[in-house]
């Protein structure tokens, strides 16, 4: 059965490296979200069980998603995948509910490592 993944990120860029770096042969049903409320709404209607989410975005940053998503008691695995790699932003992430920080750029390899690490492949 496929996992309903959400990559929710404001760059076309980013969001395409984000699907590429997927591995093969992982199963799942991607939907993408420009922005936080965008996110927010796929999350309630059961398209991310998994997100991968970037913290900077209009509308509503991954922070705001995060609260939102432990505030309604969603059960989603989000992965935050950002440029933003300070030490505060990621001991507020990980305080928010978010599963690991990843570096942006990311790739396949990268992306497997840290899937592989918490037994989602």
């Amino acid at each position: 059965m496929s996992i309903p993944l959400l990559i929710c990120d404001d760059s076309a860029m980013a969001r395409k490296q984000v699907k590429r770096a997927i591995p093969d042969g992982w199963d799942v049903d991607i939907t993408l979200a420009t922005n936080g409320v965008e996110g927010i709404e796929a999350i309630r209607s059961g398209k991310g069980e998994m997100v991968f989410l970037d913290l900077t975005m209009p509308e509503l940053d991954g922070y705001g998603v995060l609260e939102k998503v432990k505030a309604e008691g969603h059960k989603s695995i989000i992965i935050v995948i950002s440029a933003d790699i300070q030490p505060e932003a990621r001991e507020r992430v990980m305080g928010l509910g978010a599963l690991d920080f990843v570096k942006k750029p990311i790739d396949g390899k990268k992306l497997t490592e840290v899937l592989n690490k918490y037994g989602l492949l």
